[in-house]
Protein backbone atom coordinates (compact mmCIF):
# COMPACT_ATOMS: atom_id res chain seq x y z
CA UNK A 1 0.00 0.00 0.00
CA UNK A 2 1.53 3.31 -1.06
CA UNK A 3 1.24 6.48 0.99
CA UNK A 4 1.54 10.08 -0.03
CA UNK A 5 3.44 11.35 3.04
CA UNK A 6 6.77 10.46 4.59
CA UNK A 7 5.14 8.19 7.20
CA UNK A 8 6.24 7.53 10.77
CA UNK A 9 9.07 5.16 9.83
CA UNK A 10 10.89 7.85 7.87
CA UNK A 11 10.57 10.31 10.76
CA UNK A 12 12.21 7.95 13.30
CA UNK A 13 15.84 8.74 12.36
CA UNK A 14 15.15 12.39 13.19
CA UNK A 15 14.37 11.68 16.86
CA UNK A 16 16.98 10.44 19.31
CA UNK A 17 15.58 8.82 22.48
CA UNK A 18 17.07 9.75 25.86
CA UNK A 19 19.53 7.39 27.54
CA UNK A 20 17.86 4.54 29.40
CA UNK A 21 17.85 4.80 33.19
CA UNK A 22 16.79 3.01 36.34
CA UNK A 23 13.39 2.00 34.97
CA UNK A 24 15.03 -0.03 32.19
CA UNK A 25 17.55 -1.57 34.55
CA UNK A 26 14.86 -2.64 37.02
CA UNK A 27 12.54 -4.17 34.39
CA UNK A 28 14.71 -7.18 33.75
CA UNK A 29 15.44 -9.56 36.63
CA UNK A 30 19.05 -10.69 36.65
CA UNK A 31 19.19 -14.42 35.97
CA UNK A 32 22.56 -16.11 35.89
CA UNK A 33 23.05 -19.83 35.51
CA UNK A 34 26.28 -21.65 36.27
CA UNK A 35 28.85 -20.60 33.75
CA UNK A 36 32.54 -21.07 33.21
CA UNK A 37 34.73 -19.89 36.05
CA UNK A 38 38.38 -19.07 35.44
CA UNK A 39 41.23 -16.80 36.28
CA UNK A 40 41.72 -13.21 35.26
CA UNK A 41 44.95 -11.27 34.84
CA UNK A 42 46.22 -9.34 37.86
CA UNK A 43 44.85 -5.84 38.35
CA UNK A 44 47.20 -2.93 37.64
CA UNK A 45 49.41 -1.69 40.47
CA UNK A 46 48.34 1.38 42.42
CA UNK A 47 46.24 2.41 45.36
CA UNK A 48 42.93 2.58 43.46
CA UNK A 49 41.92 0.65 40.35
CA UNK A 50 39.37 2.11 37.92
CA UNK A 51 37.06 -0.57 36.51
CA UNK A 52 33.93 -0.51 34.41
CA UNK A 53 30.90 -2.20 35.95
CA UNK A 54 31.27 -4.93 33.32
CA UNK A 55 34.85 -5.63 34.39
CA UNK A 56 33.90 -5.59 38.07
CA UNK A 57 30.89 -7.88 37.71
CA UNK A 58 32.81 -10.35 35.53
CA UNK A 59 35.62 -10.60 38.07
CA UNK A 60 33.21 -10.80 41.01
CA UNK A 61 31.16 -13.55 39.35
CA UNK A 62 33.83 -15.68 37.66
CA UNK A 63 37.39 -14.94 38.88
CA UNK A 64 38.61 -18.01 40.77
CA UNK A 65 41.87 -16.19 41.53
CA UNK A 66 39.93 -13.50 43.45
CA UNK A 67 42.17 -10.76 42.02
CA UNK A 68 40.00 -7.99 43.53
CA UNK A 69 40.48 -9.17 47.14
CA UNK A 70 41.79 -6.32 49.27
CA UNK A 71 41.97 -3.88 46.35
CA UNK A 72 40.35 -0.43 46.28
CA UNK A 73 38.03 -0.19 43.25
CA UNK A 74 36.50 2.93 41.66
CA UNK A 75 33.51 2.80 39.26
CA UNK A 76 31.03 5.24 37.74
CA UNK A 77 27.34 4.63 37.05
CA UNK A 78 23.84 5.77 37.88
CA UNK A 79 21.85 5.04 41.02
CA UNK A 80 19.01 2.50 41.14
CA UNK A 81 17.18 1.38 44.26
CA UNK A 82 15.24 -1.63 45.53
CA UNK A 83 13.62 -1.16 48.93
CA UNK A 84 16.49 -0.41 51.35
CA UNK A 85 19.25 -1.41 48.91
CA UNK A 86 20.91 0.80 46.33
CA UNK A 87 22.95 -0.12 43.31
CA UNK A 88 25.52 1.43 41.04
CA UNK A 89 24.17 0.56 37.61
CA UNK A 90 25.32 0.76 34.02
CA UNK A 91 23.64 -0.55 30.88
CA UNK A 92 25.76 -2.77 28.63
CA UNK A 93 25.09 -2.70 24.90
CA UNK A 94 26.36 -4.67 21.92
CA UNK A 95 25.10 -2.41 19.17
CA UNK A 96 22.39 -0.06 20.45
CA UNK A 97 20.14 0.80 23.39
CA UNK A 98 17.57 -1.76 22.21
CA UNK A 99 19.85 -4.63 23.32
CA UNK A 100 20.85 -2.99 26.62
CA UNK A 101 21.35 -5.27 29.62
CA UNK A 102 21.76 -3.86 33.13
CA UNK A 103 24.83 -4.51 35.24
CA UNK A 104 24.32 -3.71 38.91
CA UNK A 105 26.64 -3.57 41.88
CA UNK A 106 25.09 -3.47 45.33
CA UNK A 107 26.62 -0.67 47.41
CA UNK A 108 26.87 -1.09 51.17
CA UNK A 109 28.08 1.22 53.97
CA UNK A 110 27.31 4.40 52.00
CA UNK A 111 24.18 6.57 51.92
CA UNK A 112 22.15 6.33 48.72
CA UNK A 113 22.12 9.35 46.42
CA UNK A 114 18.97 10.22 44.45
CA UNK A 115 17.74 7.64 41.94
CA UNK A 116 19.12 8.18 38.42
CA UNK A 117 21.93 10.45 39.65
CA UNK A 118 25.40 9.68 38.28
CA UNK A 119 28.07 8.92 40.87
CA UNK A 120 31.59 7.59 41.19
CA UNK A 121 31.88 5.06 44.01
CA UNK A 122 35.12 3.93 45.59
CA UNK A 123 35.32 0.90 47.86
CA UNK A 124 36.31 -2.73 48.28
CA UNK A 125 34.71 -5.86 46.92
CA UNK A 126 32.76 -8.12 49.30
CA UNK A 127 32.75 -11.72 47.95
CA UNK A 128 29.28 -13.23 47.84
CA UNK A 129 27.94 -16.68 46.89
CA UNK A 130 29.54 -19.44 44.83
CA UNK A 131 31.30 -18.20 41.70
CA UNK A 132 29.24 -18.53 38.53
CA UNK A 133 25.88 -18.89 40.31
CA UNK A 134 22.79 -16.78 40.95
CA UNK A 135 23.93 -16.42 44.59
CA UNK A 136 26.92 -14.34 43.43
CA UNK A 137 24.58 -11.79 41.77
CA UNK A 138 24.56 -8.88 42.22
CA UNK A 139 28.17 -8.36 43.28
CA UNK A 140 28.74 -6.17 46.34
CA UNK A 141 31.04 -3.21 46.99
CA UNK A 142 31.66 -1.78 50.46
CA UNK A 143 31.46 1.91 49.53
CA UNK A 144 33.92 4.21 51.25
CA UNK A 145 33.36 7.24 48.99
CA UNK A 146 30.46 8.39 46.81
CA UNK A 147 30.90 11.46 44.63
CA UNK A 148 28.22 12.93 42.37
CA UNK A 149 29.40 13.41 38.78
CA UNK A 150 27.81 14.50 35.52
CA UNK A 151 26.50 11.88 33.14
CA UNK A 152 29.32 10.70 30.85
CA UNK A 153 29.18 11.62 27.17
CA UNK A 154 28.69 7.91 26.49
CA UNK A 155 26.40 6.62 29.26
CA UNK A 156 26.49 3.01 28.05
CA UNK A 157 29.25 0.44 28.38
CA UNK A 158 30.09 -1.59 25.29
CA UNK A 159 30.32 -5.37 25.53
Amino acid sequence: MATDGPGPARALPLFHPPALGSYSADREAAKYTEQGVGTFSALPEGDTVDLTLGQFTSRAMYDSGRTMNGRTIRMTGFVTKDDDTWYLTRLLISCCAADARPNKVEIRSADAPATDSWVTVTGTWIPKGKLGTDEAWPPVLDGTSVKQVKQPDSPYEKR
